[in-house]
């Protein structure tokens, strides 16, 4: 698959880890997305894909893209062949300036672009990226139509700061104290947190804390459990085994049976490092 990726200019860089262009065929049928704190906008330019965003929730198709909130757990992807797509990797918090609703109404349920920006203004921008030459030139686009839809949100620098502090304690941080010093009460925090990202602090905080355990994993060596589990401050290794099933939907080590599937039949591919095989 052809990937190209880059970071946007200010101020959508305080809000986008990076664009992205996405083309040809999957490594798989399915694919499972473990958690991670990140927000996702895709824009699909080929035949619809299918998302299951829950397990109480069902495949659907998505035809023009889709957005999908901060998830609290894995959730099942499927590329068609010949697949081709821009989208945005946003930060927990970066999604929110570009919906019409509460995050938390999106939280595990994934929709469409055109539930989020109407139907007319989708069509529109699918047209003008068919139309433009090359990746670089979408990804430019892409961001243009960005910077339009910037605007102002209520709350968001308390929650972008508030949320950095817990990205850099990796989840580590006393909530409590977070509320402290933000001079706020911890209910005003929470009600903020999932208007704007779709999920408590506390529970940013254990995805932070499970995504920086599991990407330091090296799924090619030997792997001491107890010695992770233990140096990612969970209590033992039963609570560290409990969140990686809330989050993946596997165990440890069943997890890490997946990696190496996907790095022995797909060696170097660009999506190898957090979607799993699901098929």
């Amino acid at each position: 698959m052809k990937y190209v990726s880059r970071v946007p200019r200010p101020p959508l860089d305080e809000l986008i880890d990076d664009l992205y262009y996405l083309e040809g065929d999957p490594p798989y049928a399915r694919l499972t997305l473990p958690a991670s704190p990140a927000a996702l906008l895709i824009v699909n330019l080929g035949a619809p894909f299918r998302i299951r965003g829950g397990t109480d929730i069902e495949t659907a198709d998505y035809a023009d893209g889709c957005v999908v909130t901060m998830p609290t757990r894995a959730w099942d992807f499927g590329y068609p062949r010949g697949t081709r797509s821009v989208g945005v990797h946003f930060k927990p918090w970066g999604l929110a300036p570009f919906l019409r609703m509460p995050a938390a109404e999106l939280c595990d349920r994934p929709v469409t672009v055109e539930q989020v920006w109407g139907r007319p203004a989708i069509a529109a921008l699918q047209d003008r990226l068919l139309t433009v030459d090359g990746p670089h030139q979408m990804l430019s686009l892409l961001e243009e139509e960005l910077m339009r839809r910037l605007g102002e949100t209520a709350g968001l620098g308390l929650v972008r700061h508030t949320s950095r502090v817990i990205a850099a304690t990796r989840g580590g941080v006393a909530i409590g104290d977070l509320s402290v010093a933000a001079g706020v009460s911890s209910t005003h925090l929470a009600q903020r947190f999932k208007e704007l990202i779709g999920v408590t602090p506390k529970r940013l905080a254990r995805t932070h804390r499970f995504a920086a355990t599991v990407f330091a994993i090296n799924p090619a060596g030997p792997i001491d459990w107890s010695d992770l589990a233990a140096g990612a401050g969970y209590f033992d290794q039963a609570h560290f085994g409990h969140e990686f099933r809330a989050f993946t939907g596997l165990t440890p080590t069943r997890y890490v049976e997946f990696r190496r599937r996907f790095m022995r039949e797909h060696p170097g591919h660009a999506m190898d490092g957090w979607p799993l095989p699901a098929d």
